[in-house]
């Protein structure tokens, strides 16, 4: 089963894993899907990464799009394809990654900061770009890009919260990319389930 665009639609978040323990991963999946969110990437410098993919993949498919992400090079590419990973993040933007996952009908999400970057990753075939580090020029950048390049899909990631996602929606983004403000790391370190799943309900519903 391939990468779902309706279950990313339902919930337009990608939930970034880094450097969280296996067992918290393993914990957190059902939680993730219980709470409604749908999508969520595990990157490949996490200790483990392609076993927590496989994993998720063969234990918590269901409702889930799994993905890699920090895919910088065409070998962390293979690793994360060889893992089975439904859609490919990366923080930067290579040309030949992208034209693999195209290639292979694979949904790439490449990282991109500059007009002109944003639109190379589109021309390159990638369904939606990456603008990271998002926070650093805030909603009104995301804004300005739109207006000339509004046929490009753009997901904010790196600073994005609960605090500003809801501008960042307003000014066009088409997702959010949520990383450590998502997966709160006292909630998960105290391993208060409960909490965390709450926490990740606030932030579907200020989508």
């Amino acid at each position: 089963m391939g990468f779902s665009w309706d279950l990313f639609q339902e919930t337009p978040i990608v939930g970034i894993v880094r450097n969280l323990t296996a067992e918290a991963v393993i914990r957190i999946l059902p939680i993730y899907r219980e709470a409604g969110l749908t999508t969520i990437e595990i990157t490949l410098n996490t200790p483990g990464a392609e076993d927590l993919i496989r994993y998720a993949i063969d234990h918590a498919l269901e409702g889930l799009n799994i993905g890699a992400g920090t895919v910088c090079t065409e070998a962390d590419l293979d690793r994360a394809l060889a893992a089975g990973a439904q859609f490919i993040v990366t923080p930067i933007l290579n040309e030949t990654v992208i034209q693999r996952c195209v290639e292979r009908g694979i949904p790439v999400f490449p990282g991109a900061f500059t007009p002109s970057e944003i639109y190379k990753a589109w021309s390159l075939g990638a369904p939606m770009v990456k603008l990271f580090p998002a926070a650093t020029l805030g909603p009104g950048y995301i804004k300005e890009v739109k207006a000339p390049l509004n046929q490009i899909k753009l997901l904010p990631t790196g600073g994005v919260s609960l605090d500003n996602m809801s501008d960042f929606r307003k000014a066009g983004a088409d997702g959010l990319g949520i990383g450590g403000q998502l997966f709160d790391k006292e909630l998960i370190a105290h391993r208060d389930w409960t909490g965390l799943r709450a926490h990740f309900t606030t932030f579907k519903e200020r989508l």
